[in-house]
C-alpha cells in the first residue's frame, strides 16, 4: 500500500452476473460515485467466492456502494473511514438460502498504523528544545554561571550580542510594506516586535506547508469550499500584516518630510520588483531556462503581493491625512476617528467589492450557469465538469491563456477536475486588496491610539467581532450552503472576512504578549519576520537542494517527510536568526 491508502479485498459469495464497486469521498460535495472495480460472481460448483482487490483513500471518510452489474439496484452502502496501511475485507453474501436479503460485512484483517505519532514526537522534540533554552536563560541570570560563560567567550563580543538582542535594527528603508517599517519618525523608539512576530509566524508555517507539511492532508489546502482551514489562512495573514506595515511605514516616511511624489515612485518600484521576482525567480519552469515563456505561469503569490501593495499603498498615500493621525482633526464621532477621515478609501474598497460581486455572479460564462462558484469536475453531480471556478477561472483563461495559469489546482485530486485554475488569479486579487486594506486599518489603530494599549486591543477585538458576524451571515455558518462559501481558491469575500477575523484576534494576542506585557520576545518567529522576502524567495528557489531536501529511504512514510519538511523549515529560521545577528536585511 502507498501512503494514505488502505487495501480492501471484496469477496463476493453471490451467484449471478457479478457486482460493481463504487466509492465517493466524504470531502467531495455532491459528487458522482466513482467506479472502482468489477467483482466477479462466486463459482457455484466449487463454492469459490469471486474476489477483487482495490486501494482506497484514507484521508477522508468514504461511502462504498455495491450494485449488481445488470442494473439490479443498490445492494448495500457502507460509510467508513479506513486507516492508513490497513488491510480490510468486504464479504458479500446472502443471509440464508431461504431469503434473498444480502449482507455486506466489513472485516479488519490487519489494523492500520497510527500515522499521527510522528507529529506528537516532533512536538515533544521542539518542546524539549524550548525547555532547554528557557532553563539556559534562567541559569544565565545567576552571576557565577554568567561570569563563567563570559570568561569562556570573548567578553566584548558577548556584550555586543546581548546589547543587540535587547533592541532592534533600524529599518534601512521604511516605505516597504514588507519586512521592517519604522514606526514613528520622531525620536528613535523600539519598533513593534509583534508585527514582525506575526509576519514571521505566518511565513514559517507557510514555508512548512509549501515544503509538504509531512504529506498530511490537513496541512494541504482545501480541495474547494472549506471552513476555516489551517493552511488556507496563511497567505491571507501575510497579506493582512503587509497592510498593517504599509500604514506604519508611510506615516513614518511622510512625517520625515519625504514628498508624496518621491514616495509614490518608491511604491511603484517595489511593486515592480515583487512582480518581477515572482515571474522570473519563483518560476517552476526556470530550470528550462530564463526564456521558457511557453508555459510560464503569470499569476503567483509574489505577483499578487506586488499588485496588492501597489493599490493599497497608493490608496493610503493619496488619502492620508497627517492631522488625522496626530489627533488634531475633529470628527463628528470620536469613536470612528480612525475611519471617517478616510471615507474616500472606504468608497473605493466598496466599489471594488461591488465589481467582484457583479463579475462573479452576473458575468456570462460559456457552458456554465451564472454565479457558479463550484469546482467543476465530478462535483455538482458532474453537470458542470469544465466550469472550475466559474467567472474567476473563465477570466484567467480568457485573458492569460490556459498555459499561463496554474495547471494543478487543489480541486483536481478529489473533484478530478481537468481545467487549469489559478488560486492567485485576476478576480481574486480584488479581495486580496480588501484583506490588505483591513490590515491597513489595524495599522491606523496602532497609529491613532499610540501607547493606548487598551484602546488598541479593544478595537482589534471589535473588528474581529464585526468580521465574524459578516462571515456568519455570508456562510450561514455552513461549509457548502451559505450565500458565499469560504473558499481560498476563489478568495471569496467570506474567506476574507473569516481570515481577517482570526487575524485581528491573533494580532491582539501577539501584541499583548510581546509589546504590552513583554512576556515573549517573539522568538524565533521574530527573525524570519524581519527578513520575510528573503526567506520566502529562498525557500522557493532552494526547495529541491540539500540540505532542504534529500533522497529518502522510504517515500511512503509520513515520519520521513515530516522530518525533512521540519528540518528545512527550521533551517530557514536559523538562517534568518544568523542574518539578524549580522544585521543583514534584504529590503526591496
Amino acid at each position: 500500500a502507498r501512503m494514505d491508502q488502505a487495501l480492501l479485498l471484496v469477496r463476493n459469495e453471490l451467484p449471478g452476473p457479478g457486482l460493481r464497486l463504487a466509492a465517493r469521498s466524504g470531502a467531495c460535495h455532491q459528487c458522482l460515485y466513482q467506479f472502482l472495480a468489477f467483482v466477479p460472481p462466486s463459482n457455484g460448483s466449487e463454492r469459490k467466492p469471486g474476489t477483487a482487490a482495490v486501494m482506497l483513500d484514507t484521508q477522508h471518510p468514504l461511502t462504498l456502494l455495491l450494485n449488481g452489474s445488470m442494473a439490479d439496484g443498490e445492494l448495500c452502502k457502507i460509510q467508513y473511514h479506513f486507516g492508513e496501511f490497513g488491510n480490510y475485507s468486504l464479504v458479500v453474501k446472502t443471509l440464508s438460502t431461504s431469503t434473498e436479503s444480502v449482507s455486506c460485512d466489513l472485516v479488519i484483517n490487519e489494523g492500520p498504523i497510527n500515522s499521527y505519532l510522528p507529529i506528537l514526537f516532533a512536538f515533544l522534540v521542539y518542546m524539549g528544545i524550548l525547555a532547554i533554552l528557557i532553563v539556559g536563560r534562567l541559569f544565565m541570570k545567576i552571576d557565577p554561571v554568567r561570569n563563567w560563560v563570559y570568561e569562556k567567550l570573548n567578553p566584548r563580543e558577548t556584550d555586543r550580542l546581548i546589547s543587540s538582542e535587547c533592541g532592534s535594527p533600524n529599518a534601512a528603508d521604511s516605505v516597504s510594506g514588507d519586512p521592517a517599517p519604522r514606526l514613528w519618525s520622531s525620536a528613535p523608539r523600539q519598533r513593534l516586535r509583534s508585527l514582525d512576530t506575526f509576519r514571521g509566524l505566518s511565513l514559517i508555517i507557510m514555508v512548512f506547508v509549501n515544503y509538504g507539511g509531512g504529506k498530511y492532508w490537513f496541512f494541504k489546502h482545501e480541495s474547494w469550499n472549506g471552513k476555516f482551514h489551517f493552511p488556507s489562512a496563511l497567505f491571507s495573514r501575510f497579506v493582512f500584516i503587509m497592510g498593517t506595515s504599509i500604514s506604519l511605514s508611510l506615516s513614518s516616511v511622510l512625517r520625515g518630510g519625504s514628498s508624496k511624489r518621491k514616495v509614490l515612485g518608491k511604491i511603484l518600484w517595489r511593486s515592480f520588483l515583487l512582480i518581477l521576482l515572482g515571474i522570473v525567480v519563483v518560476n517552476p519552469n526556470y530550470c528550462l531556462g530564463p526564456l521558457s515563456w511557453d508555459n510560464l505561469r503569470i499569476p503567483g503569490v509574489l505577483q499578487r503581493l506586488g499588485f496588492t501593495y501597489l493599490v493599497v499603498a497608493a490608496l493610503q498615500l493619496l488619502f492620508t491625512r497627517a492631522e488625522a493621525e496626530s489627533g488634531t482633526l475633529e470628527t463628528p464621532c470620536p469613536a470612528l476617528r480612525d475611519i471617517l477621515p478616510y471615507w474616500p478609501q472606504w468608497i473605493f474598497i466598496l466599489m471594488l467589492e461591488v465589481l467582484w460581486l457583479c463579475l462573479t455572479f452576473l458575468l456570462p460564462v460559456p457552458g456554465c450557469p451564472r454565479g457558479y462558484l463550484g469546482p467543476g469536475g465530478i462535483g455538482d453531480f458532474g453537470n458542470y465538469a469544465n466550469c472550475t471556478g466559474g467567472a474567476a477561472g473563465y477570466i484567467d483563461r480568457l485573458l492569460l491563456g490556459d498555459k499561463h495559469i496554474y495547471q494543478h489546482p487543489s480541486s483536481n485530486v478529489i473533484y478530478q477536475t481537468t481545467m487549469p485554475y489559478d488560486p492567485e488569479g485576476i478576480l481574486g486579487t480584488i479581495n486580496t486588496i480588501f484583506m490588505a486594506f483591513l490590515g491597513l486599518q489595524a495599522g491606523k489603530i496602532i497609529l491613532f491610539y499610540k501607547d493606548q494599549h487598551k484602546q488598541i486591543m479593544s478595537r482589534f477585538f471589535i473588528w474581529a467581532i464585526v468580521m465574524g458576524i459578516i462571515s456568519a451571515i455570508l456562510t450561514k455558518c455552513s461549509k457548502e450552503e451559505g450565500f458565499i462559501p469560504i473558499n481560498k481558491n476563489l478568495w471569496s469575500v467570506s474567506y476574507v472576512t473569516t481570515t481577517s477575523c482570526f487575524a485581528f484576534v491573533l494580532l491582539l494576542l501577539i501584541y499583548y504578549l510581546v509589546d504590552v506585557k513583554r512576556l515573549w520576545s517573539g522568538a524565533p518567529f521574530f527573525y524570519p519576520g524581519m527578513n520575510s522576502i528573503l526567506v520566502y524567495i529562498g525557500h522557493e528557489v532552494f526547495e529541491n537542494y540539500f540540505p532542504f531536501k534529500w533522497k529518502m529511504q522510504d517515500t511512503q512514510s509520513h515520519a520521513e517527510h515530516l522530518t525533512q519538511n521540519l528540518t528545512a523549515t527550521t533551517l530557514w529560521v536559523v538562517i534568518s536568526y544568523l542574518l539578524y545577528r549580522k544585521k543583514i536585511f534584504w529590503k526591496i
